[in-house]
């Protein structure tokens, strides 16, 4: 076994530096906290080069002694514990002392600070975590941090930085989180030379919130407050028509600091439960303030997580407020959030949308359609049905010389020529639900619940998920095809508000977006415009499906092609006909055939599209047997 030895203090420093500086945005994230407790009002940010290469972050708080400055840059060194008591309530942001120590070992630092009512002050500088300079300054009351050439000392961990424009949104992002948890600081933010956003610091929330996300997410919000069992929930969740298609506009901030919890998660999007469609969530601004003794926040290095000790207590309370909220919504009116004031605007119309089926005839359908003389036998029902482009692109077996499509997009049987009225011989057809002669050995009966479809087949009843054999069938056409697939270019883009960070990831892999049909084009700091979807995706859809693949190119590990598995599998999800849309037979058997002939068999997430019942279990069932 190889000799044990103490590790250099400065590799020890390097290998703790992991925990706390993942990044430019969590040098922001600790310089940003270590203002705010040392009482600052005002704060001014800035990065350059994605925060690699430059941040600057300056405050007007109590500042450093001199005599405490060398001292504030060692591990473990803090002005806010003194014992172990001080562990039960902490009532500061950082108090690990290990933020200053972490920077500093990775980077180039520069400190400038002097105390309130001092009449001068002191800089210093280091580089690697030792002191180079050291000298009298005369500086402003309060503290400028610069940091320079992050992890310019440990190349291991620069090649795992992201580009300056993702990790210039992450940074943004920490910013914005920081602001927003404290409306009392005027907080200024430079980006490359660009001011991105100031808030007032007036201490209101609604302004805070206006200045930081502007006029349409604010317009969209409803106020809220609560308090029982010693927890106090205020602040802003969404109005239903409001809601997102990712959970990035979710903040929680307790007791000052703003965290991320699966509980408070949970309770949010329970209140909304019968409220939005599937793959919707609800956005907020929630501020919790609970006893310091009762939130544990020593639980994660960078201090994001914490663990409630009444948790239920905490749940019920953003439970109820955004309940309560919803509850006290009209369908008339909203409280809506402009200009830093509270007024009540009337809710846009909901208009019937106008039938635009004309788009998908040919001139002699429109004629026909159009012309009263035709009767109702010339123009069979309309029904909804998969995406006209679904149709086009999968069910060409239904596409036969009697087949059309109706102004709806719906696959139909057309009228039997006279040479059909009449089948030859006497012995009788088995016919589908359609009237379409049934030639397998199998019969379609019908669809239960718009979801499973019934089949016979010799002694047997077969259900088929109607959703995951479709799915099947565009992620197998997708594979084929290398992913690519026919684009409709939008009249209109679609705006996805996707978030700063979200923004950037999708920006940064905007080429490998648009192999799948997707034209991604930046639309602001934190939104994309879409301006080409695939063919076969509702425009309804395109926005969540774009967010699932952004958490998926997040995730990162795999190569390109296990990272186009996915983005087809989302594709092919999001493009297939869902579970109670009503669909027309002549689809339903296209995709009874695939399955019964064997060609489908799982889903692409590898769950079963059909299920099996023979006689004997259902004879079984009733007792026959």
């Amino acid at each position: 076994m190889a000799k044990i030895l103490k590790l250099d203090p400065h590799v020890a420093d390097l290998i703790a530096a992991g925990e706390v500086v993942e990044r430019p945005a969590s040098v922001i994230k600790e310089l940003m906290e270590n203002s705010i407790d040392a009482g600052a009002t005002v704060m001014t940010v800035e990065i350059q080069g994605g925060g690699m290469t430059y941040i600057r972050v300056t405050d007007n708080g109590g500042g450093i002694a001199p005599e405490d400055a060398e001292t504030a840059f060692l591990r473990h060194a803090t002005s806010k514990l003194r014992d172990q008591r001080g562990l039960e309530a902490i009532g500061t942001l950082g108090f690990r002392g290990e933020a200053l120590a972490a920077i500093a070992s990775v980077s180039r630092v520069a400190l400038m600070t002097r105390e309130t009512g001092a009449d001068a002050g002191i800089s210093l500088s280091l580089e690697g975590g030792v002191v180079t300079d050291r000298a009298p300054a005369g500086c402003p009351e309060g503290t400028t941090m610069i940091v320079r050439d992050l992890f310019y000392n440990t190349p291991a961990r620069l090649k795992f930085m992201k580009t300056d424009r993702a990790e210039g949104a992450s940074c943004s992002a920490a910013v914005l989180r920081c602001a927003l948890a404290h409306p009392e600081i005027s907080v200024r933010y430079i980006r490359d030379g660009k001011e991105e956003c100031h808030t007032p610091g007036d201490g209101r929330m609604d302004s805070c919130i206006y200045s930081l996300f502007g006029r349409e997410f604010a317009a969209g919000l409803i106020g809220t407050a609560t308090e029982a069992d010693g927890v106090r929930v205020e602040g802003y969740v969404c109005a239903p028509r409001a809601a997102r298609g990712n959970r990035n506009y979710q903040f929680f901030i307790v007791n000052g600091r703003n965290v991320k919890s699966k509980a408070l998660q949970a309770a949010l999007e329970q209140a909304y439960k019968n409220s939005l469609f599937t793959g919707r969530f609800p956005s907020c601004v929630l501020y919790i303030t609970l006893s310091p003794a009762a939130v544990d926040v020593n639980v994660h290095p960078t201090k994001t997580e914490v663990k409630f000790l009444y948790e239920k207590q905490v749940f019920d309370g953003v439970y109820y407020a955004a309940l309560n909220a919803l509850q006290h919504e009209t369908g008339s009116a909203e409280v809506a959030i402009s200009s830093g004031t509270q007024k009540t605007i009337a809710a846009p119309e909901r208009g019937k949308p106008q039938d635009a089926g004309f788009a998908k005839m040919s001139a002699e359908e429109y004629r026909k359609s159009s012309d009263p003389a035709a009767g109702q036998a010339a123009r069979p029902q309309k029904k909804p049905a998969f995406y006209g482009a679904v149709g086009k692109n999968l069910f060409r077996e239904a596409r036969s010389s009697d087949s059309v499509r109706d102004s709806g997009g719906v696959l139909y049987r057309a009228a039997p020529t006279r040479k059909q009225e009449e089948p030859k011989g006497d012995a009788p057809e088995q016919t589908t639900l359609a009237g379409m002669p049934e030639a397998d050995s199998w019969r379609l009966i019908g669809e239960a619940m718009d979801t499973y479809i019934i089949v016979e087949k010799g002694t047997s009843l077969w259900l088929i998920d109607k959703h995951a054999a479709h799915e099947r069938l565009h992620f197998d056409r997708l594979k084929a095809a290398g992913g690519e697939t026919m684009t409709q270019t939008l009249l209109a883009p679609i705006v996805c508000r996707t978030g700063r960070e979200d923004t950037a990831v999708i920006l940064d892999n905007a080429e490998l977006l648009s192999r799948f049909g997707l034209a991604a084009e930046p639309f602001g700091e934190d939104a994309v415009a879409l301006r080409e979807i695939p063919a076969d995706l509702m425009p309804a859809d395109a926005e969540a499906a774009l967010c699932e693949i952004c958490e998926l190119l997040k995730k990162g590990g795999g190569d390109d092609a296990a990272r186009a598995d996915g983005i087809m599998h989302t594709m092919a999800c999001k493009a297939a006909v869902k579970a109670g849309m009503k669909t027309d037979p002549a689809e339903l058997r296209v995709l009874v055939k695939k399955v019964m002939s064997g060609e489908v068999r799982y889903c692409p997430h590898g769950r079963p599209v059909a299920v099996e019942l023979t006689k004997n279990t259902l004879d079984k069932s009733f007792k026959r047997v």
